[in-house]
């Protein structure tokens, strides 16, 4: 131990001292920590041939966590220094109280790397960004005269991340994301559709703004348009519904990996509480959560407790086995964390949350499952969507998908909704592609007000008897 401030950022308070009043903080707690967190940001957007969004952003504080049993004192500030610290313990102690609490063991250390500690910001110029997105608006509208508007966003943030915890280890991170979206809109006959596409992850900038890689998103962003502008209204009823591979993995994290975190199963709110070693799914249906990745979005190498990223299976061969945990659920539920203590900043509580969920490949040929379907809808892109946790219920919109006809492709639909509820819908797989993929890197998730990037991925799946809402035939 020493004086020195604390790394990887200079700071007014050396770690000595902060120890010595995290300690305070924690006396006759079960846990806690102090968070410490730097982060710069920038968002640049062209939309309509000019500059839409040029924004920067820094940030920099902390926030002290002191928890016992089920109450946890939480303080933050924007000015990291003694005097501010020694406020956060007075307030953290009126929570918790003195006395009677064991302080539970560390977190595991771990040296693994799972991404640059680049700044992608500073990778490329402030005019090199702008015009990259000249390029792009041009692009894409000399792909099709029938482009009508183009908005491009480029976006990179840099998070420094310390973390020192009562029994004296300090844990650090650096979390680059960089990410590049295409919108397009087209019009024909007096009719307009949109398109998009996108994506990135834990890496710089350098990658995204390749020609090789956007113009590819940009083709990608106009032929979803195009199909869009041919779609006719979407059918109505109970039916079939194939599922891309990819991104489509979205309704698996909001219908099913929401409701296998640990804080709504520890309080019975989840519609899998209960159910542990039990079959919830069809059997060949195995879920993970993976921290662990390369430079993907949802990855962490450790989280904002501390604790090491890990892969975590959920549900395996249709058996539950797993929750994701924090620290604090965990011990309450007698079991280990699982690296999932997530917060959304130095302002915010850790709670369990997602990192990379995904659902492993089957021996299904996705052509054969498509021929299989009699009739039905092949979804292949969702949209926005909603999930009640406590039962697990979800709508979800389609932003591409197509009539299925024994087992021929037809006209693509629009307005098409998906309507069911996670339990049921996993135990309705009847078919799982060999086709895993992960999402291109755009995935973000919202729980209590708080917002973290996440990484979901699926293969293609046949689930019966799914709800569609849309146009009465």
């Amino acid at each position: 131990m020493s004086n020195d401030p604390f790394r990887p950022f200079e700071t007014n308070l050396d770690q000595d001292s902060a120890l010595a009043m995290l300690r305070d903080a924690t006396n006759g707690a079960d846990d806690g920590e102090l968070f410490l967190e730097r982060r710069r940001s920038e968002v640049l957007s062209f939309d309509d041939g000019r500059i839409r969004t040029a924004s920067y952003d820094a940030s920099e504080g902390f926030g002290l966590r002191a928890v016992r049993g089920e109450v946890a004192g939480y303080a933050h500030s924007t000015t990291i220094d003694e005097h501010a610290l020694r406020r956060a313990v007075a307030t953290t102690q009126l929570a918790v109280g003195a006395g009677g609490g064991t302080l539970a063991d560390g977190p595991a250390r771990t040296n693994t790397v799972l991404y640059t500690d680049a700044d992608p910001i500073a990778e490329a110029t402030f005019p090199a960004k702008i015009d990259l997105l000249k390029e792009i608006d041009a692009f894409c509208r000399d792909l099709d005269p029938r482009v009508v508007q183009v908005s491009a966003t480029l976006a990179a943030s840099h998070q420094e991340v310390v973390i020192l915890r009562p029994e004296g280890t300090l844990v650090t991170d650096i979390r680059p994301m960089s990410r590049l979206n295409i919108s397009v809109i087209v019009e024909e006959n007096g009719v307009r559709e949109s398109g998009g596409m996108g994506g990135g992850g834990r890496a710089g900038l350098i990658g995204l703004t390749s020609p090789d890689h956007w113009q590819p998103v940009a083709r990608e962003a106009l032929r979803i348009a195009l199909v869009n502008l041919e779609a006719e209204p979407a059918p109505a009823g109970v039916m079939d519904v194939l599922l891309g591979p990819g991104w489509p993995g979205i309704l698996l994290h909001e219908a099913v990996g929401h409701g296998l975190e640990g804080d709504f199963n520890r309080k019975g709110t989840s519609a899998f509480a209960g159910l542990m070693g039990q079959q919830v799914a069809a059997k060949g249906v195995t879920v993970l959560d993976d921290g662990t990745i390369p430079d993907r979005r949802g990855s962490i190498t450790v989280d904002d407790e501390g604790t090491p990223s890990a892969k975590n299976v959920l549900i395996e061969d249709g058996v539950l086995v797993g929750f994701m945990q924090d620290r604090q659920n965990a011990r309450l539920m007698g079991v280990a964390p699982t690296g999932n203590g997530r917060r959304e900043s130095f302002a915010h509580i850790p709670m369990p949350r997602m990192t990379n969920t995904y659902m492993l490949g089957g021996g299904a040929d996705p052509k054969d499952m498509l021929a299989g379907l009699k009739d039905g809808i092949y979804a292949v892109g969702f949209g926005g969507g909603q999930v009640d946790i406590t039962n697990g219920k979800f709508v979800f919109s389609c932003t591409e998908a197509y009539r299925v006809k024994n087992g021929q492709v037809g006209a693509p639909v629009k307005g098409a909704t998906l309507i069911g509820d996670g339990a049921t819908a996993l135990k309705q797989i009847r078919g799982i592609g060999n086709d895993m993929a992960l999402d291109p890197g755009i995935g973000n998730c919202g729980k209590a007000g708080q917002w973290v990037p996440v990484g979901v991925g699926q293969p293609s799946l046949m689930i019966g008897g799914l709800t569609v809402g849309g146009a009465a035939t």
